[in-house]
């Protein structure tokens, strides 16, 4: 049973009163409930929990976020994707750019992508993230259609560029939005719903298929692919503005008592949601923390093979002596390999409360695919070869559970927008190198790019590993010291969990709430 809003107001009073006498038994440097900097959640929940929601009605809370918030997260990851891989559909369509210029092109994109990474964070922290994410899709969805004008090299770099830049805001505020609203054991499954990039694959490429038909000659076929997906991007865009919730303090789809429930229900997971100032502090810790990095870097090592492959994997099947037409249709099944993956990683990850043991699962076959692509290179063998392609596939689940490791361990607000900008800045330096590692000079079998792919994933395996146990070291510790804290000053079950109720929402980071648990 829940109470009501009047009795939640008369019961925070009492509370307060009750903060007055206890201000002596508990250490300030513990509980830091009188900050003034703290969750833009303050404004619709107190300090300590003052209402209850049944199991119940938190589960039918639940299945309303999930018919509204994963869909429009998922429509709009699914747009960035098929966007940003339209070069590798039109690559095999009638493109007029090719060699070194095709590469540059394809590079372009990260590049703009990189540039505007930390500037586009700071923005969307000050501005309401939905409203400023579905501003930017109606902008990339015009640069798109700008792309069925464009004739020339200059053009297309300056179009990818722009197209770069817009398409930089939109994991960083999905990660925030899931982090909002679901609790850590729900999160992993949320983020490989909306990140189930393989579909994208497998719509792209029966479109482009289709289009490939077109054998008219007002407009190129590769043209009509752009002016598709850019009117698909403006529509997502509309609908992203007028239907996703910002934060649940400002979310109108719900009731003021199911936004609420909503910051209920997350509390105790410690992850808070929105603070608008950016803290100076919090970005030093981010910086500091070797956790920032080894993410950094896991995201770097399996984000070349995806510059390589997002923009290659369509000439790689067509070398092993398919049509064009055939190489649209028999690519499309990689996707449905990706999109499985992606969903078992995530129910997983949810299910054992594991965000690195997935990542291990899904480069593995990768690692084994890449390896028959170099083995078998020249036999002629174009089933082995293709099926070798499709396992491939599976390394893309990676940055979907590093999403989930961004979204369950870390807190502050501040923190996570660093933490998020560093992981998406570093994904767009690994796919500028990984557009690089496919030369002109190594085709058709690209075997250098091939080996890079296998070596760098072999050496993400151990770093995953390594973040695993780091994670399950921090959480040794702070049990440690809770343990001291409690023997300090004589806490109880109760009065610990009080504490934890006080720190949800102060805007502080993991590192300094010491309630706040790592998900390894």
């Amino acid at each position: 049973m829940q109470t009501s809003l009047q009795d939640r107001k008369s019961l925070e009073k009492r509370r307060s009163r009750d903060d007055e006498k206890d201000s002596e038994a508990y250490d300030v440097t513990v509980s830091i409930a009188e900050s003034t900097e703290g969750d833009e959640a303050l404004k619709l929940v107190g300090r300590e929990r003052t209402a209850q929601f049944s199991e119940e009605y938190n589960k039918k809370l639940r299945r309303k976020l999930d018919f509204l918030i994963p869909p429009l997260c998922a429509a709009v990851y699914f747009t960035q994707f098929l966007d940003k891989t339209s070069l590798n559909y039109a690559s095999i369509m009638g493109f007029p750019i090719t060699g070194q210029h095709y590469n540059l092109v394809s590079l372009a994109f990260y590049l703009g992508f990189l540039v505007w990474e930390f500037p586009t964070v700071y923005i969307s922290q000050k501005l309401r993230v939905a409203k400023y994410l579905g501003a930017n899709i109606i902008v990339w969805g015009a640069i798109l259609i700008c792309h069925a004008a464009a004739t020339s090299f200059g053009a297309f770099f300056a179009l990818r560029f722009l197209l770069g830049m817009c398409e930089s805001c939109v994991a960083p505020i999905l990660i925030l939005i899931i982090s909002m609203f679901y609790k850590k054991d729900e999160q992993g499954t949320r983020v490989s719903w909306f990140y189930v990039m393989g579909l994208t694959q497998i719509f792209g490429g029966f479109v482009a298929y289709g289009v490939s038909f077109y054998d008219g000659h007002n407009i190129a076929p590769y043209k009509i692919i752009y002016l598709l997906l850019g009117g698909l991007a403006i529509l997502v865009g509309i609908c992203v503005i007028v239907w996703l919730p910002d934060s649940p303090v400002h979310a109108r789809v719900l009731t003021k008592e199911e936004r609420v429930a909503v910051l209920e229900r997350v509390r105790d997971d410690q992850g808070g949601t929105e603070n608008k100032h950016w803290k100076k502090d919090q970005i030093v810790e981010a910086l500091t923390d070797v956790r920032t990095w080894l993410i950094a870097l896991t995201t770097l090592m399996t984000s070349i093979p995806n510059g390589a492959l997002s923009n290659f994997s369509n000439i790689i099947i067509k070398s092993f002596g398919y049509t064009s037409k055939q190489t649209l249709i028999l690519s499309t099944p990689g996707g449905a390999v990706a999109s499985l993956t992606t969903l078992l990683c995530g129910w997983y990850s949810d299910r054992k409360n594991e965000r690195m043991i997935p990542i291990i699962f899904c480069l593995i076959p990768t690692i084994v695919g890449s390896a028959m692509l170099i083995g078998l290179n020249g036999s002629g063998n174009k089933g082995a070869l293709l099926f070798a392609t499709y396992l491939i596939g599976t390394f893309g689940s990676a940055l979907s559970s590093v999403y989930a490791y961004n979204a369950s361990n870390t807190s502050g607000h501040t923190k996570k927008n660093t933490i998020n900008a560093l992981t998406l800045a570093t994904f767009s330096v690994g796919n500028i190198i990984g557009t690089e590692i496919f030369q002109p000079k190594d085709a058709p079998a690209y075997i250098p790019g091939k080996i890079a792919i296998m070596v760098l994933l072999t050496v993400q395996l151990f770093v995953s590993l390594l973040l695993r146990w780091i994670n399950l070291r921090l959480n040794i510790k702070k049990r440690e010291k809770l343990e001291e804290e409690k023997a300090k000053h004589g806490w109880t079950d109760e009065d610990v969990q009080r504490e934890r109720e006080r720190h949800a929402f102060m805007d502080l980071t993991d590192k300094q709430n010491l309630f706040f648990v790592y998900t390894a």
